[in-house]
């Protein structure tokens, strides 16, 4: 019997990452693909590396907005992509907050990053290796995920980015691994880097 292999994936936050970071897109027209996102995802498509995007939206638990409309955002950014021919295998969402207003979010969950549990899942569903992936996002709390799933984190500068690595990481014990303008560099390295592992 056949061992099955266990595959690398790249989990991309969305607010900041893949998306013009607006607090919080409590309406569809606050949704805005970044420039040359659907390029880099379709790269990754294109190498067979699978990508998901795990994203905390509190707004749910403080009534910011109701899940139709999370729904909506995600079909959109869905459709957005695969207009450029790309696409994500996976979506995964906390809604929780342990101070939330919607009782029915009011959870201190294991899924809230920079907690694992949304990570864990994603890679139970669809067999992923996650000590050789990736994790890429605008915020320490994305690193700091990556740092507890064993990934390696690359910070972004585009969102949070730029004012977290000058003024949150310096404190931090946690540190990226790479440091991208982008997703669209983040992507070029990862590749790059899983290039080098096989050879």
């Amino acid at each position: 019997m056949s061992k099955i292999v266990k595959r690398p994936a790249v989990f991309l936050d969305r607010d900041g990452t893949i998306n013009e970071q607006m607090g919080y897109i409590n309406h569809l027209s606050r949704f805005v693909l970044l420039p040359g996102i659907a390029a880099a995802i379709r790269l990754l498509n294109e190498c067979d590396i699978p990508v998901f995007v795990v994203t905390n939206q509190s707004g749910l638990a403080r009534g910011y907005f109701p899940p139709s409309l999370l729904d909506e955002v995600h079909r959109k950014m869905t459709e957005m992509l695969a207009a450029e021919g790309a696409r994500v295998d996976g979506i995964y969402i906390c809604p929780h907050h342990p101070e939330a207003k919607e009782e029915q979010y009011r959870l201190d969950c294991d899924c809230r990053k920079p907690k694992p549990g949304l990570f864990i899942r994603a890679a139970l569903e669809h067999n992923i290796d996650l000590g050789a992936s990736y994790v890429v996002g605008d915020r320490w709390s994305d690193l700091k995920a990556a740092d507890v799933c064993g990934a390696t984190g690359i910070l972004v500068l585009s969102g949070y980015g730029r004012g977290d690595r000058d003024y949150i990481g310096p404190s931090q014990e946690i540190q990226p691994t790479h440091v991208a303008e982008d997703l669209v560099e983040a992507v070029n390295w990862i590749i790059s880097s899983l290039e080098m592992k096989k050879s």
